[in-house]
């Protein structure tokens, strides 16, 4: 769901995961047709980075609570 929300409007993606200064830029960039694509690709990267963050956050967890 939310790559569909990044396809579509990529300012509101990153505005959701809390990067309101991202999201601001990505909007003034995807208001010219050209720069459409690259705050695309943007909120992808951004999303794959949180989910990859998410990730690691919960091995180091893991790994301090089998201590």
């Amino acid at each position: 769901m939310r790559y569909v929300l990044a396809f579509f409007f990529p300012w509101l993606s990153l505005m959701l995961q809390g990067k309101l200064l991202s999201g601001i830029v990505c909007l003034i960039l995807q208001l010219t047709i050209i720069g459409w694509i690259p705050a695309f690709l943007w909120a992808v990267t951004a999303l794959n980075r949180m989910y990859a963050d998410r990730r690691t956050n919960k091995i180091i967890r893991e790994m301090r609570i089998s201590r």
